[in-house]
């Protein structure tokens, strides 16, 4: 059993006080009859519950992509610092949307969210091996050394081992790098094993999912075939 407004909530219908105010203008009906409160308990499984005469079906599975600005941490919540949930609109906030994988403070870009648990781990498993490109400027100039190192495999101070991975120099103190695992400021590491400390890095794609021309701090909700596309990487 569970409360009619989060069962709205779930089905996309719109925010908690949106929905209240759905309720009240009798527009809501729980197996053919008008319901106005939003506490009422149902069973998704035996009611049927309908919006301006269309049945509903509870929750529904969503991927958000966030082209992230700095100065945000990627959590679901921290008591010190401001996290990429505030930059969500209200009307998605309810939809218990959850980062996939990370990206530091200072890094900016491609961020993507999503409800549905089971993408999400698949998605950052490191075994499915799903490329993300990275634009950085740093010190220094990517050498063709460098390009070899990377593809090899780097070895961090630390003793992290890093996957081969792609270094693409675009010009002095500019690189396109590509990774297919996310440990800790990997990019970042990496780079600067190679003396080369980034200045600024963002994301611009993950699998086939291209930042594109969002702008920072923009949220679009993924369509059909580029989930699709997702499920497939994933695989």
């Amino acid at each position: 059993m569970e409360r009619l407004d989060k069962f709205l909530c779930d089905s996309g219908v719109g925010t908690r006080s949106q929905v209240k105010q759905i309720l009240k203008s009798g527009r809501v009906t729980v197996d053919g009859k008008t319901e106005r409160d939003n506490s009422r308990k149902i069973d998704p499984q035996c009611n049927t519950v309908c919006l301006d005469g269309e049945v509903l079906g509870g929750s529904r599975r969503v991927v958000i992509m966030l082209n992230k600005p700095s100065g945000f941490v990627t959590a679901t919540e921290d008591k010190l610092e401001r996290t990429v949930m505030e930059l969500l609109p209200a009307e998605m906030k309810y939809l218990d949307l959850k980062p996939v994988g990370r990206l530091d403070k200072a890094t900016e870009g491609l961020l993507l969210f999503t409800n549905d648990g089971d993408l999400l781990h698949r998605l950052i498993s490191p075994k499915k091996e799903v490329p993300k490109i990275y634009y950085a400027r740093h010190e220094g100039e990517a050498m063709s050394a460098d390009v070899e190192a990377f593809a090899a495999g780097l070895t961090l101070r630390d003793g992290t081992v890093c996957l081969g991975a792609k270094l693409e120099p675009l010009g002095p103190g500019e690189s396109l790098i590509t990774v297919c695992e996310g440990k800790y400021h990997q990019v970042r590491r990496m780079m600067a094993s190679r003396g080369m400390t980034v200045l600024y890095l963002e994301r611009r794609q993950e699998g086939g999912l291209i930042l594109g021309d969002l702008p920072r701090g923009a949220v679009r909700e993924l369509t059909a075939d580029e989930v699709a596309k997702l499920e497939n990487l994933s695989d």
